[in-house]
């Protein structure tokens, strides 16, 4: 008997979504199973909920600080709860946007959660609903979830006093508290909105940075915009407990430190969403950072693909449709493979951190010779037009030997649109002269690029 579908994807996230249109538009016939919304967490939990936070949050400061700028505004307050609605707004369209997409391409889409059950003659077989479906490819794609660690009080208080990302994006009311269990990118997304909303922000950190693997130097930049701004950081500080009211820490020296707190947010990390999808009834290998794939995104089990967050490689949106990608062009035989190296990555604070390539602590940990030059972001006219009395830096490391850029680094406004460019500067192997002889438009704050690629030298030295 035939397969029902030449591919199903489970799960209706970035790589998801994105895989099945990619897919359907070549042909093959495939059917889509997501059990909450489609976009996944990004869409309806993550990148796009937060950056609308986030917006509200940067038009607040511009309005409290117009004066800087000559413009005087009246009394300026911050409508939280019209500011979540907002939010709400953005991914109902969006969602609505992916829906369209979905049947423009003609993926069947099901609203149900789906598990692998095992093989059939000419592919697999998926349980869904009641109901089981075949194809003869499968796209797993069933992303991250939060994770939540031992800590005594987290999980009996979760989802109330203890918030995740799901639940910290749709507080109606900004809490005068704020504890923060986690210095990573989600956590200091949220650290920057609440913060400009008026909550007293403490940020709990075990390592003795935040950001995680971040440039150092631009990481610390950043922890002093944010100290500025009224928030603590507790670093190198294990959590211990959490209650209502409260959460214990022990600090370096081996003391314990109380914080208190009307709201917690937890971020520390999230992990691939491997269990209870079916993998051991196809053998399917998975490591610690979840579905075992190569560079094609194959799994050990032919005609079995994982994209997205589930395989643990980047848990990034970009870098889940750019997986999908890849993993449909396998499916059809076309040459492509993943590469991580020119990979960017954004933190989208006040001000944005956006880092592509190595870092000064990866490329002496990789024992590369390099060379690194770095500016003020103020060397850019319209970086100082548009900041008054603000400032950034960019950072750029060159291979000493063949002067080929190795990493960029940012941390100023517009460092997220600033990004791809050096990344495919990365990607093409440019050297620095080959950068000198690009056009940058002006004024913008990208020339500062420009500016910091002038202070190497062509030749290695």
């Amino acid at each position: 008997m035939a397969v029902e579908y030449d591919l199903i994807v489970l799960g209706g996230g970035p790589a998801g979504y994105l895989g099945a249109e990619r897919a359907a538009k070549a042909g093959l016939k495939t059917a889509l199973f997501e059990e909450k919304s489609l976009g996944g967490v990004c869409l309806n939990e993550g990148c796009i909920p937060s950056k609308a936070l986030l917006n509200s949050a940067k038009l607040y400061e511009h309005a409290r600080e117009g004066a800087k700028y000559g413009v005087l505004c009246g009394e300026v307050r911050l409508d939280q709860k019209a500011v979540v609605e907002r939010r709400g707004r953005v991914v109902r369209t969006l969602v609505s946007g992916v829906a369209a997409k979905m049947r423009g391409a003609g993926v069947k889409v099901f609203s149900a959660r789906a598990k692998i059950a095992g093989r059939v003659d000419g592919g697999f077989s998926v349980e869904a609903g009641g109901e089981v479906h075949t194809a003869a490819r499968l796209l797993i794609a069933t992303g991250s979830s939060a994770v939540v660690p031992p800590i005594p009080g987290v999980r009996e208080n979760l989802g109330g006093f203890v918030a995740t990302n799901r639940e910290i994006l749709t507080l109606t009311e900004v809490p005068d508290r704020l504890a923060v269990i986690g210095g990573g990118v989600i956590g200091l997304e949220m650290v920057a909105y609440y913060a400009a909303a008026g909550a007293k922000v403490t940020v709990v950190e075990m390592l003795d940075h935040i950001a995680g693997a971040t440039d150092r130097e631009l990481s610390g930049m950043l922890k002093r915009e944010l100290e500025k701004k009224g928030v603590k950081f507790l670093l190198s500080h294990k959590c211990l407990s959490v209650e209502p009211g409260k959460v214990a820490a022990e600090a370096p020296d081996g003391s314990r430190v109380e914080i208190p707190a009307d709201k917690v947010l937890l971020s520390i990390g999230r992990r691939a969403n491997v269990r209870d999808i079916g993998l051991e009834a196809l053998g399917v290998e998975t490591n610690r950072a979840g579905i075992a794939t190569d560079a094609q995104c194959r799994t050990n089990v032919e005609n079995v693909y994982a994209a997205g967050d589930v395989n643990g490689h980047h848990m990034l949106a970009h870098t889940a449709y750019r997986e999908a990608e890849v993993a449909v062009n396998a499916m059809l035989g076309r040459r492509d493979r993943m590469r991580y190296r020119a990979n960017p990555s954004v933190i989208y604070t006040l001000p944005e951190i956006a880092s592509v390539g190595l870092t000064e602590e990866e490329a002496k940990a990789e024992g590369v010779e390099y060379e690194v030059k770095k500016l003020s972001m103020r060397y850019a006219g319209r970086f100082v037009a548009e900041n008054e009395g603000g400032d950034g830096l960019c950072k750029i490391l060159v291979d000493k030997k063949h002067r080929n850029v190795l990493g960029v680094h940012l941390l100023g406004s517009y460092a997220s649109e600033i990004i791809w460019g050096a990344a495919e500067m990365i990607e093409t192997e440019l050297r620095v002269c080959d950068v000198k002889e690009l056009i940058f438009p002006h004024p913008t704050v990208s020339e500062i690029l420009r500016e910091v690629i002038w202070e190497f030298d062509d030749a290695a030295k």
